[in-house]
């Protein structure tokens, strides 16, 4: 077994010494704020004692021939990134966590995921940092790539502690760090329905977006639109601070049965407008941010079918308040999915990118309650027609739109969604950083399915 020591901690004023693989497989998820199945974990080392410093985190690509380029970007991700952060890595620790599929066993998955965590070695040392580590973790075992002892490091692996039972999770308790379950479940209360409310919901949707761009066209009905879907979205915040409170694991369920179909097809499609979404940002922090919170994690589960894409907007929102309030670990799985759905939508790339680097979110809080101090100066409820917000990538003029196609066009069908789209590490490295994205689209479609502002 590699016996080395790495040193981190909860909190700065703490420090706990890991020994060799299996206190460094238990820490995973304390570092990352939940368990990241399904993905490449790499975590950048500094100094003689291998104090953490930045980490990303990439789901695994499913396509072996994606294994070799994502290795070397990857690698080249996190030592840049630290470079600019903080120092170049004295080393690296990979981490390959995948749980196993129907007819697999645990070992096959370690098997099958050795030649991308030689890859990873291989792109790392080339950059001339090694590898100190190479973890693989699946069905609560794990093994190490880099160890060819079987006597501590056996074909079969070796079990995971318990949980709560290591001296991470204990410090983990004590600075009040808490593990927020699996990536899995995490993304899955930000997914699209898949039940079959989603046809009606996607039917709504349809009948919403062939009014509203009407609307939209005319200079006056675009104010109107803003206007009313900050009021709506004011309602249903206020809506659903005020329902009872729900079981462990039901808020979901409670949430979406306070939504009518007809009001979150309204938001949905308001909030593709840059500036009214702009305007939604300002509630952050406080009762409010909870309630919006709560309220953009339930939009982004309607944009059901063909308006995946428009979950970027609500997405967004929902990674803005979780950094905002603190959670860091929500942030980054909001907006890794907001690029998931959008690559190029900027407000997500920017937040993102703020995030990763370790930014304080008080600068962008201080900047939204500038502008609504100004535009509420005479005592505005937040529904006044100016739009303000936030705009870091300031547009003069709404994107353009195009009005509905007659039916049976060829634009009235759905959209094809691209095949499948490798994901880019173009995110800075930092603590528990998901590298989101994927390649560009060159062409963007709008239709009947309502105007949207990608920035």
């Amino acid at each position: 077994m590699n016996r080395h020591d790495e040193t981190t901690g909860p909190s700065d004023a703490q420090q706990i010494t890991l020994r060799g693989p299996a206190e460094l497989a238990d820490a995973l998820p304390y570092l990352m704020g939940f368990h990241p199945n399904d993905s490449v974990v790499m975590v950048a080392l500094h100094g003689g004692r291998g104090r953490f410093g930045g980490r990303l985190r990439l789901g695994i690509p499913h396509e072996p021939e994606e294994w070799a380029p994502v290795a070397d970007q990857l690698a080249q991700c996190l030592i840049t990134g630290s470079e600019k952060h903080e120092s170049r890595p004295d080393a690296i620790i990979v981490f390959l966590c995948q749980d196993p599929a129907e007819g697999e066993c645990a070992p096959q998955i370690m098997e099958r995921l050795r030649p991308l965590a030689q890859l990873l070695r291989t792109a790392c040392g080339a950059l001339d940092v090694p590898v100190l580590e190479a973890l693989c973790i699946s069905d609560g075992r794990y093994w190490s790539y880099c160890c060819p002892d079987d006597r501590c490091c056996p074909a079969e692996g070796n079990p995971l502690a318990l949980p709560g039972t290591t001296v991470m999770a204990a410090a983990a308790a004590y600075a009040g760090v808490q593990v927020r379950g699996s990536l899995r479940d995490m993304e899955a209360g930000l997914t699209p329905w898949k039940s079959p409310a989603a046809q009606e919901q996607e039917r709504v949707l349809d009948s919403a977006g062939a009014v509203l761009v009407s609307r939209i066209l005319d200079v006056d009905g675009r104010g109107e639109v803003a206007r009313e879907t900050l009021a709506l979205a004011r309602d249903l915040m206020a809506r659903l601070r005020s329902a009872p409170a729900a079981g462990a694991g039901a808020e979901d369920s409670r949430d979406d049965a306070l939504i009518t179909a007809d009001e979150a097809a309204a938001v949905i499609l308001g909030l593709q407008d840059r500036e009214t979404r702009d305007r939604a940002a300002e509630w952050m922090e406080g009762r409010e941010g909870g309630s919006a919170l709560r309220l953009w994690r339930a939009l982004a589960r309607r944009c059901v079918g063909p308006y995946v894409e428009h979950a970027a907007a609500p997405l967004t929102l929902a990674g803005w308040v979780s950094w905002s309030t603190g959670d860091e670990a929500g942030a980054r799985v909001a907006l890794g999915l907001a690029l998931r759905a959008d690559p190029d939508y900027t407000f997500a790339q920017l937040l993102h990118q703020a995030c990763n680097q370790g930014l304080d979110p008080e600068t962008l809080r201080l900047c939204l309650r500038g502008e609504r101090s100004r535009r509420d100066g005479g005592g505005s409820d937040g529904t006044s027609p100016e739009q303000g917000g936030v705009h870091p990538e300031r547009r003069t003029s709404p994107r353009p739109v195009r009005a509905p196609a007659a039916p049976g066009s060829p634009s009235t069908g759905r959209r094809k969604r691209s095949a499948k789209r490798r994901p880019s590490p173009r995110a800075v490295s930092r603590p528990g950083t998901d590298v989101g994205g994927g390649r560009a689209r060159d062409i963007r479609r709008r239709g009947h399915h309502g105007a949207r502002s990608r920035d």
